[in-house]
């Protein structure tokens, strides 16, 4: 006992030696106060604002905005009936291959008695159309009209009751760096509200400098096309339309249609039945370094005006070949996709400012629009030939191919957009008012054609 005691001890004493001699050995340099330093860290701004001055790092207060949106947007749903393969159990049961598809989106109420907008994408095709309120009511929808060029829609739907309803923003006064927010109603589960500011403004996604997007980086996913985007103070300022993504999710960009083009092609489309285009009736294209060098001219900011299109506005107002366009009205054209965007708010027979930089000068001369004439002709869209082209590739007559939903005319005989029809039936065609006699005196039946395809090259088909 007396020597378990004795190696108790040994134990305890040796323990507490070990402790004490690694507390002062390998501890000591771990020791400091906290309440003094020797030296104090020195911070630089990383900008030339005064110290003096109080910085408010205050986030925007978004809940006014939010609330007076959430109710005026929409759950859309379309329901389109599809063509399947036929099964060995529906040809047993005689039951039809047809089953329906539904799509979905989302829409924004304008009016009080009803009417909606959202994307043509959205309810492109559909035979049924339905809506569901924040209020999870539900109605059928009408399909006023919808315009592909610019992906707007307008519906109607009939309510007991007057709805709440978004106000129109003015989109050309945003400003990159705005805080907005982006509403949908995805997955019908009531309206979601995401926040952002303006990325970029007049953004071009088809390559061809047919679009003017607002860009966002507000969280918008796939549900959302055809929702609001609004500014602070809860104004529409665009319709949500379009993500950039290799996933099919958001990753940071997302655009939407200004609502000053949205609000005027929902305007055409009540008062008219389809969209009014203003033309200013010029071709060129953006300017930079490069095309500044090739132009000889001095701005790298701007539409160089290579050509100016026969009877059109700009060339009874005077503008010429070689112009610079540097403004219209109080937007500032930096691109195309600007010029391109601002025009597309504006009809024909309006009046413009058209500020241009002409030999070093600047000139201020007012245009009024044109209307660019088209006509639609076995399920094509034509029209007259812009002055530009008929030089360049010494074309004498005929009207320009812009569209052609022809199926036959398409796979057959390969007439595409830029296609140039110069005769049918024996009869020259020199412009759109000979394609309405053409239309006027044979219909839809023709037995002969001739084109220009995109090469130069002149060919005839006959149809027996």
């Amino acid at each position: 006992m007396k020597k378990i005691l004795t190696l108790l001890l040994v134990s305890v004493l040796g323990g507490i030696i070990t402790l004490s001699a690694y507390k002062l050995v390998f501890e000591k340099d771990s020791l400091f106060p906290v309440t003094s330093t020797t030296s104090k860290p020195v911070f630089f701004p990383t900008t030339n604002v005064s110290n003096t001055g109080v910085y408010n790092a205050a986030t925007p207060d978004f809940t006014v905005a939010a609330e007076n949106t959430v109710h005026a947007v929409v759950h859309v749903m379309n329901t389109t009936m599809m063509s399947a393969p036929m099964t060995l159990q529906d040809l047993f049961l005689g039951r039809s291959s047809q089953r329906p598809q539904v799509g979905t989106g989302s829409g924004v109420i304008i009016s009080p008695d009803g009417y909606i907008i959202t994307n043509n994408h959205v309810i492109n095709g559909a035979q049924n159309i339905s809506i569901t309120l924040n209020d999870n009511k539900t109605y059928t929808a009408e399909l006023i009209g919808s315009d592909e060029k610019t992906d707007i829609a307008l519906l109607k739907i009939d309510a007991d009751e007057n709805l709440p309803y978004a106000t129109f923003g003015d989109s050309d006064q945003v400003k990159v760096g705005e805080w907005v927010l982006a509403v949908g109603n995805p997955f019908n589960l009531t309206s979601t509200v995401t926040a952002g500011i303006i990325s970029a403004k007049s953004r071009d996604l088809s390559g061809v400098n047919s679009q003017s997007f607002l860009q966002t980086d507000a969280a918008v996913n796939p549900g959302n096309s055809g929702g609001a985007l609004v500014n602070t103070n809860g104004d529409l300022i665009g319709i949500n339309t379009a993500i950039s993504s290799q996933t099919g999710s958001y990753i940071g960009y997302s655009f939407a249609v200004p609502s000053n083009i949205a609000r005027k092609v929902v305007e055409d489309i009540m008062e008219f039945g389809n969209v009014q285009n203003g033309i200013l009736g010029v071709t060129g294209g953006s300017l930079n370094s490069k095309a500044a060098e090739q132009f000889e001219v001095n701005d790298t900011e701007g539409f160089y005006v290579s050509g100016v299109e026969e009877n059109s506005g700009a060339e009874k107002a005077g503008i010429k070949s070689g112009d610079v366009i540097k403004k219209i009205d109080d937007i500032k054209i930096s691109k195309f996709s600007d010029l391109s965007g601002y025009l597309s708010t504006k009809r024909p027979n309006d009046v413009v400012k058209v500020s241009l930089i002409r030999n070093g000068s600047e000139k201020t001369i007012p245009v009024t629009l044109t209307k660019m004439e088209i006509v639609d002709y076995l399920d094509m869209q034509l029209r007259n030939i812009p002055k530009k082209i008929k030089k360049e590739h010494n074309i004498e007559n005929g009207v320009l191919v812009i569209k052609n939903e022809n199926y036959a005319l398409y796979s057959k005989l390969g007439i595409r957009p830029n296609y140039i029809i110069t005769n049918i039936n024996d009869q020259t065609i020199n412009n759109v008012d000979d394609i309405a006699k053409v239309k006027q005196k044979y219909g839809d039946k023709i037995s002969k054609i001739s084109i220009i395809n995109n090469n130069g090259q002149k060919e005839s088909f006959i149809f027996r």
